[in-house]
């Protein structure tokens, strides 16, 4: 039985490591190091206190990464913001460059006959695959969201 302790000790470490996600960018990394590894970003977004480099896989993909760069180019965080997590954090009265800054360009811009504005539509994957949308008033401040799942790839019960 003691070989059996140490087998299984490698075992759970390997199964673990197996789990862990590892991010191409860290902190502290150039500018120039972001850019070899992750290619051209999507949009570059001025801060406060430096940039940030938005990768988005919209329209058609479920992420949008954003890594942030300090005054002298260098990575302080890189996070995936389409998350429910992230989500919860748009507020009404945001603006739309306060949702851009944020989320990056949405998979849709919408207008629907029930509301007077834009519908942005991010798709994003959870439990599944969903769709998140953001509805603008006509002064183009956020005043309500919501969720809801994208139905797009499921299996189709209707088949004859």
């Amino acid at each position: 039985m003691p070989v059996c302790k140490p087998v299984l000790s490698v075992a759970a470490g390997l199964l673990l490591a197996g789990c862990a996600v590892f991010s191409p960018v860290q902190p502290g990394m150039s500018r120039a190091e972001v850019l070899s590894r992750l290619g051209t970003p999507t949009a570059v977004v001025a801060l406060p206190a430096g940039e940030r480099l938005q990768y988005s896989s919209q329209p058609f993909g479920q992420t949008a990464t954003m890594v942030d760069l300090d005054a002298s180019g260098h990575v302080l965080r890189e996070r995936q913001v389409l998350t429910a997590a992230e989500f919860a954090r748009i507020q009404p009265g945001w603006s739309r460059a306060d949702v851009l800054r944020e989320f990056g360009h949405p998979a849709r811009i919408d207008r629907v006959y029930s509301w007077d504005g834009d519908v942005w539509t991010y798709r994003w994957r959870a439990d599944g695959d969903m769709f998140y949308w953001v509805y603008f008033d006509p002064a183009g401040q956020v005043a309500r969201t919501q969720q809801g799942m994208e139905f797009l790839n499921a299996p189709n019960d209707n088949k004859q």
